[in-house]
């Protein structure tokens, strides 16, 4: 054991003999059955005001690394700086030591952030006796490898940073800032390769951050509709802080911050357009088919209304083409279906859109015809001869106006995107919604409504998000304040707001009536009103006088 690893004396080369005394094996045995034991007795981390120091670990950090090495599936939702990563990188460290020829992934939204996680592993390898270290084959920032086959991987969180290979053990840290369509992309990549082994393990830990894939499997979990095991964490059981901790710390930040990062509150992004416990209280269901792409929440129903609203990307992998499909029959309105894909071609598209929108009783359709859109709505009425199609009509400066659907001067197949039209889409969209006029229960859209944020004097998909859902609502929200619809529809959903807001008001402002002391009569006795004890008498003016 004299050899070191590279010139490195906290480390020794692999294939080097060894021997150990009686102790050193019974520890080594009871550290193997115990990792709990293991951590609290031989790792060391570097603590912010004392350095290099033992893991004296928490209550709730006991429970972790239980439920880890009890269970395959966790997923952990933490406080801010509550050492939830240094908690599972001693397990790691446990995992790598006591089992030969497993391989561990540790994922980040960063792989600097990744890095620095298998560094602070490291240094805790580094400070461990040298009896229970392992002989060392590769080391450095980003793998290491031990003698007894066991390596370690650092990487950022994408659908190929470890595609091809096969893990033991996956931790995934901070998977809520991964956004949502590497996230997704991610699991449906690596998750064959985990659930290929019987005793593969997934870790997921993290500060909630809007809702998201995160909030989806957090969900899921709670609700046992997946099998991973949750485990919650208040920022009130880290020794230290207290009422008036949290006091000091909002100052120093905001109210709103200290939802998020400490009292894990799944709030989405500031100044989203839709108010945050709108969106905390809306439910995600299940729908009830999933095919390529399309959701399906409700069947149709013979002499239902419904419309399809249509937002068209290039189909290269970037954005998404979309389209949703809402019951207009009767308000408040529903989402009976969505498709969402970012494959598939505008050529392509239009057949997909026609055959949901026939099966939805040939569906009214308004599409977005700003880029590929028009492509997409000329195909749909002159090659396809769908219909239904909705037309707009150019009212100059009172902007587009839906039409009847009849061909003239000024109309256009469909709708073009302007700041106007979107101030109004997007305006309309927060009172259906927030007035309960709009069902959502779908977590694709619930997850973009909390990354549609304001930007200068109009709102967008927050950087890394998508909004392509989201345009589709606003579509809705804009063709349902105009009149056709309405007549259409025969439903005013605006008119009818206006009205409960008003009954609400008037209900508020109500007197509180007379009151009858007993005393006289409310009428008199010549039906004239009583006021304040004296009777009102007409008075009669003689002429001349």
């Amino acid at each position: 054991m004299t050899e070191a690893y590279l010139g490195n004396p906290n480390l020794y080369k692999a294939n080097l003999q060894q021997s150990y005394t009686e102790d050193q094996v019974r520890e080594i045995a009871k550290c193997m059955e115990d990792p709990i034991h293991f951590i609290k007795t031989y790792t060391r981390i570097v603590n912010i005001d004392e350095g290099l120091v033992p893991f004296n670990m928490y209550p709730f950090q006991d429970k972790m690394v239980k439920t880890f090495h009890e269970n395959r599936f966790s997923i952990c939702k933490l406080p801010r700086q509550s050492g939830k990563s240094t908690t599972i990188i001693a397990y790691l460290l446990h995992q790598v030591i006591f089992n030969d020829n497993i391989n561990v992934a540790i994922l980040a939204n960063k792989s600097s952030t990744a890095r620095d996680l298998l560094g602070r592993l490291q240094l805790a390898y580094e400070n461990l006796p040298k009896w229970l270290q392992q002989g060392v084959l590769n080391w450095n920032k980003g793998s290491l490898e031990l003698e007894n086959g066991s390596k370690i991987l650092a990487a950022a969180t994408s659908s190929s940073a470890i595609r091809g290979g096969s893990f033991n053990i996956i931790f995934l840290d901070e998977f809520a800032f991964i956004p949502n369509n590497i996230s997704e992309q991610f699991f449906s990549s690596v998750y064959p390769t985990i659930s290929s082994g019987k005793s593969s393990k997934v870790m997921i830990v993290s500060t909630p951050h809007g809702m998201n894939m995160f909030y989806k499997m957090w969900t899921d979990a709670v609700n046992k509709k997946n099998t991973f095991k949750p485990i919650e964490v208040h920022w009130s059981e880290v020794p230290g802080r207290d009422d008036k901790w949290k006091e000091q710390t909002i100052k120093n930040t905001s109210e709103a911050q200290f939802q998020t990062e400490f009292e894990c509150e799944f709030l989405g992004s500031i100044d989203t357009l839709i108010n945050a416990s709108k969106l905390k209280s809306m439910a995600i269901i299940d729908p009830k088919r999933s095919p390529d792409g399309l959701d399906v929440y409700e069947m149709p129903i013979k002499g239902h209304t419904y419309v399809t609203t249509v937002d068209v990307a290039r189909g290269v992998n970037n954005d998404y083409s979309a389209f949703i499909v809402f019951d207009a029959t009767q308000a408040p309105y529903k989402i009976v279906a969505k498709y969402r894909n970012n494959d598939i071609k505008p050529i392509v598209f239009p057949n997909i859109l026609k055959r949901i929108a026939d099966y939805y009783n040939k569906a009214y359709v308004l599409i977005e015809i700003n880029d590929l859109g028009q492509q997409v709505a000329d195909a749909m009425q002159f090659e396809l001869e769908y219909d239904n199609m909705m037309m707009v009509t150019q009212r100059g400066r009172a902007g587009q106006v839906l039409g009847g659907g009849f061909s003239g001067r000024g109309n256009q197949l469909g709708l073009r995107m302007t700041k106007g039209t979107k101030k109004i889409g997007t305006s309309n969209l927060k009172s259906l919604i927030e007035g309960d006029k709009l069902i959502i229960n779908d977590f694709d859209l619930i997850a973009e409504l909390s990354t549609f944020i304001s930007r200068g004097k109009s709102f967008e998909a927050e950087q890394g998000a998508h909004d392509d859902l989201v345009m589709c609502l606003v579509i809705f929200s804009w063709l349902a304040n105009q009149r056709y619809f309405k007549e259409l529809t025969n439903i005013d959903v605006r008119g009818q707001m206006f009205t409960e807001q008003q009954n609400a008001i008037e209900s508020d402002m109500a007197p509180f009536g007379f009151i009858d002391d007993g005393l006289n009569d409310p009428e008199g006795n010549d039906g004239y009103f009583v006021d304040a004890g004296e009777i009102w008498q007409p008075v009669t003016y003689r002429k001349g006088e």
